[in-house]
């Protein structure tokens, strides 16, 4: 008799830099766990932004800045990310490097308040008339292609949702079909949709396959309660450059001159001031109504040393706008020259004046302890088995070098193991790879040393 394993179909999610990072990794008091959530040591640089996590879920944050400095390699944005996940993902996070406003089509500081409003959300509760429920059935019908030849198009698409109290089949419109799936929808989804407009919401899997085993995190949501067809409070959430994005394009006519105005129109448009007022006004108004609520989020600039002179005095308005996102900066500079500047030399290239807005974390270089931990965690993540002895040396290697150096390391000497037949990675694959890819250190020395060789 012959058994095979059943792979799952659900598709596995690339590995980044940061994947393994879940969160801060703090106990109930706040205090820093020393492995937890993906995160190793930088127990203060936790804590500290654990008190942010905190100010921010209590109003008490907006307006403010965070500098997180350290050297390369020590976990800044990792902290960033962490802070991300800690406050969930209803809460808009917008991270950015410093570079990206250097643009070519619309101003520096145009780019830094598109990403400060797109860190700002807005939360809109509305009552719809929706189908709700969990699909049992989706079923496109197909008809033959009015452009003729072979080709088929989809005439209407057939979908039953189940509640609690009962089911009903729909027959939907061939662009909610489009709609589902945009949205990812499957057999076993709980979704919504909305009788006027016809957009589709996917709430989440039902929790009646919670036991089921897929690699990606799911979120299971329970069996929708009453009848398919209800009235149901809907809560939207938007950021506020969804809004100025929304209301700057124009609309147009159908005459061709239009029409021409709008395919030649450059895809990055400039909003102007005036505008963005005008939306806060009807923001404000939304809010005192009870309507919307304002959900200020996390603009994460990376790099912020690359910002100029001119981008950091707009900072200092933006910071002060009443509608402001929390600003968390991360640099691994030291003492440099502000950016626009010849003669300015200031600690991190930011201004003393913006400096002194700032809360600063510090990180520090992580011991060969804490570097073998982020290592086995990063093998771990990739997938690669790892022996101890051989981990051991690679800690030392990354402390002689850098962390990053030995991260870099773990795929090419996996892929050693397997020529090499072994199952898992021994010291000599590590060794073998090492005097195959040269480390940052290395290549200076040789720069140094065959100076005359290269090219000036």
């Amino acid at each position: 008799m012959k058994i095979e394993e059943v792979k799952s179909t659900v598709k596995t999610q690339r590995i980044s830099s940061h994947s393994h990072v879940k969160g801060l990794g703090l106990d109930e008091c706040g205090e820093a766990i020393q492995m937890a959530s993906g995160l190793v040591g930088q127990e203060d640089a936790r804590q500290a932004a654990g008190i942010v996590v905190d100010m921010i879920r209590t109003r008490k944050m907006s307006g403010r800045a965070v500098l997180v400095a350290g050297p390369p390699g020590t976990g800044k944005t990792a902290i960033a990310l962490a802070i991300a996940h800690e406050l969930g993902n209803k809460v808009p996070f917008c991270p950015m490097v410093g570079s990206e406003v250097y643009s070519s089509e619309i101003k520096k500081t145009e780019v830094l308040m598109e990403n400060f409003r797109r860190a700002i959300g807005l939360r809109i509760k509305e009552t719809k008339e929706v189908y709700e429920g969990e699909v049992t059935e989706m079923t496109p019908v197909e008809t033959d292609s009015t452009a003729g030849g072979y080709s088929k198009t989809v005439s209407h698409v057939i979908v039953g949702l189940k509640t609690a109290k009962g089911t009903k089949q729909l027959k939907l419109d061939p662009t909610i079909y489009e709609s589902l799936q945009k949205e990812k929808v499957e057999t076993g989804d709980v979704i919504y949709i909305e009788a006027n407009s016809g957009a589709v919401k996917r709430q989440g899997r039902s929790d009646s396959y919670a036991t089921e085993y897929d690699l990606e995190a799911e979120e299971y949501v329970p069996l929708p309660k009453g009848e398919v067809h209800k009235k149901k409070e809907v809560i939207q959430d938007v950021t506020l450059h969804d809004l100025d994005v929304a209301n700057a394009q124009p609309k147009g006519g159908q005459d061709i001159l239009s029409m021409m105005g709008q395919l030649m129109k450059s895809k990055k448009t400039e909003i102007t001031d005036k505008l963005r007022k005008e939306i806060n006004k009807v923001v404000n108004k939304y809010i005192d109504q009870g309507i919307a609520e304002l959900v200020p989020g996390v603009l994460f600039i990376d790099e912020v040393h690359m910002l100029d002179l001119e981008t950091f005095t707009y900072l200092h308005k933006a910071l002060e706008s009443t509608i402001a996102p929390i600003v968390i900066f991360a640099t691994n500079r030291g003492h440099c020259t502000v950016r626009g500047t010849d003669d300015i030399v200031a600690p991190h290239g930011i201004p003393m004046d913006l400096l002194d807005r700032l809360l600063i974390i510090r990180t520090l270089p992580y011991n060969r302890e804490e570097m073998e931990s982020i290592l086995k965690l990063r093998a771990q993540t990739e997938g690669h088995s790892i022996e101890p002895d051989a981990l051991h040396y690679l800690a030392e290697v990354g402390t002689s070098t850098t962390l990053r150096y030995a991260i870099q390391l773990l795929t090419p000497s996996s892929q050693n193991a397997k020529m090499n037949g072994h199952g898992s990675i021994l010291r000599k694959d590590i060794e073998e790879t090492t005097s195959l890819f040269m480390h940052a250190k290395e290549s200076c020395k040789i720069l140094k040393k065959c100076a005359d060789k290269f090219m000036k």
